[in-house]
């Protein structure tokens, strides 16, 4: 299967996942709002959503799938399962303790997470945090189980684990707002307990991938042999480097905590913001790095730049039109998708200013992710962590420094700023060491996507122009879907057509089944 072709595979289930994670956000805010009670949930989801993006989008990936070939190479399959049944054993077991250990000491996370709480939204997040908790442990098992398959190159059944996650979790939003149980507390236990229960389906999807492996499974047990005790010496950093985007949401909550509704403001727009990132993490992370670490072990520096420079253009091919599109038209979109209820049209203006403001920072993101890959494949997690906890740095200085002036919309483009110093610093540091390579016709298709990224944009900005002409005043969320179809289509149509026209996008590349370079 071609590179091309699995991230299509990849990316089409991450959207899919994403597209349900939506219709789940909306049933959320639909009966929370954007208020206190909304507030103190989306504290409580910082932790479990920490977790998910340590763990299940990429880092613990790109720190096993290098070790794991390597075993499989030297020692062959039975012993490349063994080490899988030993990392799922003992990182599951170090998991549960942590869980537990969150449960006790929930007030003070609590405190530490929302500083500006008054009394009875510090209680409902203490509440929430205690029941999302098992998912700790949960999450561990399936990021091993997915890191397991992506390795073994069955990238489709962990691919798609997310999208029965997001189902369960729209069941049970869903169900709420359809028993008309309105803005109460009972709706976010719900919503807490639901995503432990949407965990443990995820997890028998991918278990079940795993067990149908051609070796047969191993009982899971705690180890302390070397290729573990270097697996976790390797991820360590890569997880830490990972979860600077939730980090940097934390950091911003932390300061907002203090203005009424700023969290859920903020985290309703970083919902919109991960879609773009999560297709190109979990596509870099499944795909891109297990081919850019195989022609790194076998020393096959044409297969590798070729990788690299593949692996740059479809994320910044998906980063830009997405930056672009979603700060062009952020205003339809949010009052599209989440403006009813008991989300009102102030939410929605709050949260398109900073949905504006954090898109500008999705190519920053997607550069750093690929840079990352490529220090991964050298078994080097160390650099990438030490980039982005600078990224972290500059994220939350400018949170601080721009909150009092610009309020929440200030700290969404600090946020978005992070992956931007992330990445220059860490694309320096590879050029330093010679790992950082790209093909001679790089550049040119680099200037085709950047084209077609500003005519799809200008195709946009004149199209919602034109609508406006003909706008009666409505709001409403009808009109407002109505308007971001159209503009997505339009932009999406001019953006694939230009690259279709010049030659960067072939469809028979995608999918063929022996990809090839364009």
């Amino acid at each position: 299967m071609s590179l091309a072709r699995d991230v299509t595979t990849v990316g089409g289930a991450t959207l899919l996942s994403r597209l349900l994670g939506f219709l789940r956000d909306v049933a959320i805010a639909a009966a929370l709002g954007a208020g206190a009670l909304a507030d103190a949930f989306f504290i409580a989801l910082q932790i479990p959503n920490l977790f998910r993006r340590l763990l299940a989008e990429g880092a613990l990936n790109a720190a096993f799938v290098p070790l794991w070939l390597r075993r499989k190479q030297e020692n062959g399959g039975r012993a490349a399962r063994r080490f899988s049944e030993d990392v799922l054993g003992t990182l599951g077991a170090t998991l549960a303790a942590i869980a537990v250990l969150c449960a006790l000491i929930a007030p003070v996370l609590a405190a530490l997470l929302a500083p500006g709480f008054g009394a009875e939204p510090y209680l409902y997040a203490v509440y929430f945090l205690r029941l999302t908790t098992p998912y700790l442990a949960i999450v561990g098992l399936v990021a091993v189980m997915a890191a397991t398959l992506n390795a073994a190159g069955r990238v489709s059944a962990a691919a798609y684990g997310p999208v029965v996650f997001n189902i369960v979790m729209i069941a049970a939003a869903g169900g709420a707002v359809i028993a008309g149980l309105g803005n109460a507390p009972v709706v976010g236990a719900i919503l807490a307990g639901a995503i432990v229960v949407a965990g443990i389906f995820q997890l028998l999807v991918v278990g079940g991938a795993m067990f149908r492996l051609p070796e047969p499974p191993i009982a899971p047990q705690l180890s302390a042999s070397p290729d573990v005790r270097r697996f976790f010496r390797m991820m360590v950093p890569g997880v830490i480097a990972a979860g600077i985007p939730q980090l940097t949401l934390i950091a911003g909550t932390i300061v907002a905590s203090s203005s009424p509704s700023a969290v859920s403001w903020l985290t309703y727009s970083y919902r919109l913001y991960e879609l773009p990132i999560g297709i190109i993490s979990i596509a870099i992370a499944s795909v891109m790095t297990p081919a850019i670490a195989a022609h790194v072990r076998t020393d096959d520096h044409a297969a590798s730049t070729s990788a690299q420079s593949r692996a740059f253009e479809i994320a910044l091919g998906l980063a830009l039109p997405a930056a672009v599109g979603l700060a062009l038209i952020s205003g339809p979109i949010v009052t599209a998708l989440f403006e009813r209820g008991a989300f009102t049209a102030n939410d929605s203006a709050a949260v398109a200013g900073a949905l504006a403001a954090i898109a500008l920072g999705i190519p920053g993101h997607a550069l750093e992710k690929v840079l990352a890959s490529v220090s991964f494949a050298h078994e080097d997690t160390r650099t990438p962590m030490l980039t982005a906890l600078v990224g972290l740095a500059a994220s939350a200085a400018g949170a601080v420094f721009l909150f009092p002036r610009y309020g929440h919309v200030g700290i969404a483009l600090a946020v978005g700023v992070c992956g931007w110093v992330s990445a220059a610093l860490l694309a320096a540091v590879l050029r330093q060491r010679r790992r950082l390579h790209v093909e001679a016709g790089f550049w040119r298709r680099m200037a085709l996507i950047v084209l077609a990224t500003v005519l799809m944009g200008a195709a946009v900005a004149a199209m919602q122009a034109w609508l406006t002409m003909f706008a009666d005043g409505s709001t409403s969320s009808v009109r407002a879907l109505t308007i971001m179809a159209i503009l997505v289509v339009c932009g999406l149509s001019v953006y694939a057509g230009v690259l279709r026209l010049t030659g960067v996008v072939r469809i028979d590349e995608i999918f063929s089944k022996d990809g090839g370079k364009p």
